[in-house]
């Protein structure tokens, strides 16, 4: 008696509220033998042979690759350095520096925040965020305030680095049945 005793504590234990709760039964281990065998079976077909191939009237490789890096960015010369920043990420302009914007003979290339920290004289950034990049949201009535009399180049930027800012698109007019109630 004094062996089976224990045995049943062991087996039998009680929940939180005082429960008699038996616990699940145990599985035995997989065996070498049907790891074998599952490996085999996955092996046995590549998951490409089920993949067909797709007929596409244009070719994506050559439809969608980019122009050169020169026609997509904007060039900043200044006391013999330029750096590039993406079309469209200039917002202002003053006419006393445009002469810096543009690609010059004899200037070595640095990197952005090189060339800002640099410029910092004549060069303004202005933070954006990623929906005004992307032209969902357009900029405040503050900030084009603030453009249209700054004197220093602004450049939009997106945590710190220089981002196109695309045209805000049109909002367009919620249709009016979404609001009428069924009478």
């Amino acid at each position: 008696m004094k062996t089976l005793f224990p045995l049943t504590i062991l087996a039998i234990t009680l929940s939180a509220h005082g429960e008699m709760a038996v616990k699940a039964p145990m599985a035995d281990a997989v065996t070498h033998e049907q790891l074998t065998a599952i490996s085999k079976k996955a092996n046995s077909t590549p998951p490409t042979a089920q993949m067909k191939p797709v007929q596409l009237a244009e070719d994506p490789s050559v439809v969608n690759r980019p122009g050169d890096l020169f026609s997509r960015s904007d060039i900043f010369c200044f006391n013999g350095y330029a750096s590039l920043v993406p079309k469209q990420a200039i917002l202002h302009i003053p006419d006393n520096y445009a002469s810096r914007v543009g690609l010059q003979d004899g200037v070595k290339f640095q990197i952005w925040a090189d060339f800002y920290a640099a410029n910092r004289g004549w060069i303004t950034t202005q933070e954006v965020t990623r929906a005004q990049a992307e032209g969902r949201e357009p900029l405040s009535d503050d900030v084009k305030k603030a453009l249209s009399k700054c004197t220093s180049v602004v450049v939009a930027t997106y945590h710190t680095g220089p981002i196109s800012v695309l045209a805000p698109k049109p909002v367009q007019p919620a249709t009016a049945t979404a609001t009428t109630k069924p009478q």
